[in-house]
């Protein structure tokens, strides 16, 4: 899928054997990585051929597939029809009855999905590696986590087995994988996209998110999956289209003070070199207090939010016998120490936080931060998973809380080879401006699949 050659409806359907051979492929690099652990289940092959011939009669009779035969994946905390949802904890599993609304509409695109993705147990964590099917290495080095908790999502697309993927992001799940795949991951504004058949985290601000390989494709994908959904009490109207960001603009940037890598000091300078091109590109950088984002960060898995995440899970499972790992118990058992007194209170200083955060934007058009402040090790992660953890989620714990919309882009690499990414944020409802704003950070040409691409009703 590439914006560059986006080809109008007129131009010829792909064949019944192109399809069979991008499927085919798709299928033998799950094969050959199967030691990635980024799957936790994949359909038999027979089935998606078969629906990808069905697909191809359907496109050579006229009808508008947007995403004809593209194959992609879904983690194992979305519902599939037909398919089983995990969360990554066995004994809960269930075969879905129905797909969720954002598989519902791929699915109705023309998109073929070919399985469940690994993830962090019940999508808690954001390290890759908290899972009963093993750690999800990164695409780049099977030493380095890959990011949670979408992470078997993220590697899927950044190895080549599918063109994109569906993963959820309450914390940073859906952009700190992208940044240690040099993938792109678009969280959207919390209720643009329905969570209808999500299996629940913190409900009222988890929402779906995207992987994919460029910001062009991405934009074309979160059109066919958003909107309101009168079936999902999260859902939120949008209030209106936003305006394009304009060619010269302003953009918010840490403080180099204020910058923390816990020890690599190598991120910062590739977060330097970042703030650097924005300014190359018509950018005007603000230095920006990170103190309001750090604190509302700090309220989602340091506060009373980690007891929204208990009560939604404790509903589904017995957390005391449902075969959770130590480490997820042990997250979910912490929220015993706040009281409804807590909460409120949380919540009061939250609103001010975010009139804060309003203010700052009025100021700049988009704030730029890193994905993560560092990579590590599976090995350290699994020494210390609950300090890393925390760590990782430095730059992204507080998008939701504060109501804004994100997209974490490729940056660079470290001398290690690991990927490093940027993420740039707005507030609510600026998801399609802030992904044709982060186009220009990308090659146009980014984003081919097997030679697939995607088919737009307004593409020349």
């Amino acid at each position: 899928m590439s914006q560059a050659a986006l080809p109008s409806r007129s131009r010829a359907l792909r064949t019944p054997a192109e399809l069979t051979s991008a499927i085919a492929t798709a299928y033998e690099r799950i094969e050959r990585d199967q030691h990635r652990n980024c799957w936790v289940y994949v359909r038999p092959m027979g089935e998606a051929l078969a629906e990808a011939e069905a697909l191809a009669r359907r496109g050579a009779q006229g009808e508008f597939l947007p995403l004809l035969g593209v194959p992609f994946g879904v983690k194992d905390n979305i519902d599939v029809e037909g398919m089983p949802t995990t969360a990554a904890c066995p004994s809960f599993a269930y075969v879905a009855e129905r797909s969720a609304r954002c598989v519902e509409r791929l699915a109705a695109a023309g998109a073929i999905c070919l399985g469940k993705t690994n993830l962090d147990q019940f999508a808690t964590g954001l390290s890759g590696a908290r899972s009963p099917h093993g750690a999800c290495p990164s695409a780049a080095d099977d030493r380095y986590i890959s990011g949670g908790s979408s992470s078997g999502s993220a590697v899927a697309v950044a190895a080549g087995h599918i063109a994109f993927s569906l993963g959820t992001d309450t914390g940073g799940s859906g952009r700190i994988p992208a940044g240690f795949n040099g993938i792109v991951g678009i969280k959207p504004t919390v209720g643009f996209v329905s969570s209808r058949g999500l299996v629940p985290n913190c409900p009222t601000i988890d929402c779906p998110s995207i992987f994919c390989n460029s910001a062009a494709e991405g934009k074309l994908l979160l059109e066919l999956i958003d909107g309101f959904d009168e079936e999902d009490p999260y859902s939120r109207k949008a209030l209106g289209p936003s305006s394009a960001f304009p060619q010269e603009f302003r953009f918010g940037r840490i403080f180099g003070r204020q910058l923390n890598s816990f020890g690599m000091p190598e991120c910062d300078a590739l977060y330097e070199q970042a703030c650097e091109r924005l300014v190359g590109l018509g950018g005007q950088a603000l230095e920006t207090d990170f103190t309001p984002f750090a604190e509302a960060g700090e309220m989602l898995f340091s506060g009373p939010w980690i007891a929204e995440r208990y009560a939604a899970i404790s509903k589904l499972l017995d957390i005391d016998h449902g075969n959770l790992l130590d480490v997820t118990r042990k997250v979910l058992h912490s929220a015993a120490q706040f009281t409804a007194a807590d909460a409120f209170a949380a919540q009061h200083r939250l609103l001010k936080l975010r009139r804060q955060v309003q203010l700052l934007f009025k100021q700049m058009d988009v704030l730029v931060v890193p994905t993560a402040p560092r990579p590590f090790a599976i090995a350290e992660m699994l020494e210390d998973p609950i300090t890393l953890n925390s760590r990782l989620g430095h730059y992204s714990y507080f998008a939701n809380l504060l109501d804004l919309c994100a997209v974490a882009l490729p940056n660079a690499t470290l001398p290690n080879g690991m990927p490093m990414g940027v993420t740039l944020l707005a507030p609510a409802w600026h998801d399609h401006a802030l992904l044709d704003f982060a186009s220009r950070w990308q090659p146009k040409d980014r984003g081919a699949f097997f030679g697939l691409k995607v088919y737009s009703r307004t593409a020349s």
